[in-house]
C-alpha cells in the first residue's frame, strides 16, 4: 500500500485495504533511522503492554501457568469454547445485567477481532447492509467488504460528546439492514455512552427490526462522569450481540481471548437456524489456545479489584496529560475530554499550518521529523482529525506531545509562531 494512493476526501472512508497496522507500518517506515537522538514514541496503537505502567495481574499469569503445566489442555477445545470457559464468562458478564446468561449464550473467540468477523459473517445475506459509526474501528469496514456486506455510515457527533446521530440511523436503514454497531467505551473517540443514550439506541433498533452489535472490548475502562453500562442491559428491547475480550481490561492483547455473546432474553437470536449457523462458522475459524481458555475461570475469580482500579487511575492520569497538552497546541483541539477506553480523537486545524496538506501529510512529516507516531483520521474515516492513544508511560506521553508542539510551531503559518 502506498500513501499516495490513499484518496483523502472531505469525509473519507478508509478503502478496504487500509488498516491501522498498515498505516502505522508506513509511518514507521518514514522515520529517519539515522536520527539516534530521538527515541520513537508511538501514540498510534492501543497496545499498553509496551509500557511498564500497564502490566497484567500476577493472578492472570499464574492461572495460565497452572493451566499449561497441568498438561490437561494440550488438545483441541470445542470450537465454541471450553464449557468451563463459557460458563465463567457467562457469570462474569451477568454481573452487570438484569438477567442471567447461560454458557450457551457465550462463544469463545480468538480476540475481539475474530468476534467481529463472526458477527458480520453470520448476519450477512445477499443484498444486506450494516450501519457503522463514523469514525469507526476500521476492522468492521474491512470485514464487511470481504463479505460483500454494504456499509452505511452514521455520524458520531463531536459537539455532543460523540453521541450517535439517531436521526441519521433511521434515515439510513431499510428492509435490508441487518444490524448497527456501537462501540462503548468508544474507540476511537474515548467517549462513554450514558444509560439513557444506550436505551434510545436500543429503541431505534427495535423500531427498525435490527440487532445491535455492541463492541465492548474496552468494557469497564471508564474513568469520567459516565459509568460503563453494557448494551446487553437492553437486550429485551432489541437483540444484542456483545463482543469483548480479556485484552484491554486485563492488559493481555496477545493472549487473544475474546467472546461473542447473544444478549437476547426474548430468544430472537436463539432460533435453531441462527445457532446452527453460528456454530458452523466457529467450526471453520476455531478459537484461542486451549490452555488460555482453561485459565479464564481462575483469571476472573482471582483478579482483585485493586488491579482494575490501578489501571483506571493510570488511564485517568494519562488522559489528563494528553488533554491538557493538546489544549496547549494551537493547531489541535479536543471537543471532549476522554472518558474511557485508551484513545481519543483530536481535531487538526490545517489552516494555521504551512506546507501541511491534510492529516495524512501531518502524520508522515511528524514521524519523519520528530519520530512520533500518531494515527491519521484517514484510518477511522474522518479527514483532518487524529487518533491519539494515551495508554502510554506518562513521561513518554509528555515528551511525545512536546515534540508535536515543536513540530506545529515550526510549521506555523504565522510568522510570530505560537
Amino acid at each position: 500500500m502506498d500513501a499516495q494512493n490513499l484518496d483523502v476526501g472531505q469525509e473519507i472512508e478508509a478503502p478496504p485495504h487500509v488498516t491501522i497496522k498498515g498505516i502505522l507500518g508506513l509511518l514507521m517506515g518514514s522515520i529517519d533511522c539515522n536520527n539516534d537522538s530521538k527515541k520513537v514514541i508511538s501514540l498510534g496503537i492501543g497496545d499498553p503492554t509496551a509500557h511498564s505502567c500497564f502490566y497484567t495481574t500476577s493472578a492472570a499469569q499464574e492461572a495460565v501457568v497452572r493451566s499449561l503445566r497441568s498438561a490437561k489442555f494440550n488438545g483441541y477445545a470445542p470450537t465454541v469454547g471450553l464449557p468451563q470457559t463459557r460458563r465463567a464468562l457467562a457469570g462474569y458478564l451477568s454481573r452487570d445485567l438484569p438477567y442471567e446468561l447461560s454458557l450457551d449464550d457465550v462463544y469463545v473467540t480468538a480476540g475481539c477481532t475474530q468476534a467481529i468477523e463472526i458477527a458480520l459473517t453470520i448476519l450477512t445475506r445477499p443484498g444486506a447492509n450494516i450501519l457503522l459509526p463514523r469514525p469507526c474501528f476500521p476492522i468492521y469496514g474491512l470485514c464487511a467488504a470481504f463479505r460483500n456486506l454494504e456499509i452505511r455510515h452514521f455520524d458520531l457527533l463531536p459537539e455532543k460528546g460523540w453521541e450517535v446521530d439517531l436521526n441519521a440511523v433511521e434515515d439510513l436503514a431499510d428492509h435490508n439492514t441487518v444490524a448497527m454497531v456501537i462501540i462503548n467505551p468508544g474507540n476511537p473517540c474515548g467517549n462513554v455512552y450514558t444509560y439513557q443514550q444506550l436505551k434510545k439506541i436500543a429503541e431505534v433498533a427495535k423500531r427498525l427490526g435490527i440487532a445491535v452489535i455492541a463492541d465492548e472490548v474496552y468494557g469497564h475502562l471508564a474513568f469520567g462522569a459516565n459509568p460503563f453500562v453494557p448494551m446487553g442491559v437492553f437486550g429485551s428491547i432489541a437483540p444484542v450481540l456483545t463482543l469483548g475480550s480479556l485484552s484491554k481490561r486485563w492488559l493481555v492483547p496477545g493472549w487473544r481471548l475474546g467472546w461473542l455473546v447473544t444478549n437476547d432474553p426474548d430468544g430472537i437470536l436463539k432460533s435453531p437456524k441462527f445457532v446452527e449457523r453460528l456454530k458452523k462458522y466457529c467450526d471453520i475459524c476455531g478459537g484461542p489456545a486451549t490452555f488460555i481458555q482453561a485459565a479464564v475461570p481462575a483469571i476472573i475469580e482471582e483478579t482483585q479489584e485493586f488491579f482494575f482500579r490501578k489501571t483506571i487511575n493510570m488511564l485517568r492520569l494519562t488522559s489528563d496529560i494528553c488533554y491538557n497538552k493538546i489544549n496547549e497546541i494551537r493547531c489541535l483541539s479536543c471537543p471532549r475530554k476522554p472518558e474511557g477506553s485508551m484513545a481519543f480523537m483530536v481535531k487538526l486545524n490545517i489552516s494555521v499550518l504551512k506546507d501541511i496538506g491534510d492529516d495524512l501529510d501531518f502524520c508522515f512529516k511528524l514521524a519523519k521529523e520528530e519520530s512520533v507516531i500518531i494515527l491519521p483520521g484517514l484510518a477511522v474515516g474522518l479527514k483532518n482529525w487524529l487518533r491519539i492513544t494515551f495508554a502510554v508511560e506518562p513521561s513518554l506521553l509528555e515528551e511525545a506531545l512536546e515534540r508535536v508542539n515543536r513540530f506545529c510551531e515550526r510549521h506555523s503559518s504565522q510568522q510570530n509562531g505560537y
